[in-house]
């Protein structure tokens, strides 16, 4: 058998990107994603709107290139649809406390909606230029 780490979201962007460098050169971006699902009253999951939604947080993670591109393009509010795998790390607090955290490591980012019209008017703008 084949062990299997896939995760798909697709949410919007909590805050705006963060660009950072590795020690060794490679762009590394983080963002956060909401993914929200609306609920009845008595807790079970619904279609119509509710006033009862529940929104889950996911720390994700984009490496190289595809990190640089979404550091430019994304920003807060965007929705993105995002595959990757599911990962968790052990680290200490300043306080000495050991902790988890828990993190999507994205290997495709798909823009939807605003960001997707953002991106194709800045390729159409760069096709101008360069003609």
């Amino acid at each position: 058998m084949q062990d299997v780490n896939k995760i798909i979201l697709v949410g919007r962007l909590g805050a705006n990107p963060i660009l950072r460098e590795t020690k060794a050169g490679t762009s590394v971006v983080h963002f956060p994603l909401a993914t929200s699902r609306r609920l009845r009253d008595d807790g079970e999951e619904r279609d119509e709107p509710s006033h009862s939604e529940v929104t889950q947080w996911h720390r994700v993670v984009v490496w190289g290139k595809l990190g640089e591109f979404c550091s430019q393009y994304l920003k807060k509010g965007h929705p993105v649809y995002v595959e990757g795998s599911f990962r968790s790390h052990k680290y200490d607090t300043k306080e000495g406390e050991s902790r988890v955290a828990f993190e999507v490591h994205a290997e495709k980012v798909s823009f939807l909606g605003s960001a997707l019209r953002a991106v194709e008017a800045s390729s159409s703008e760069k096709v101008a230029v360069s003609a």
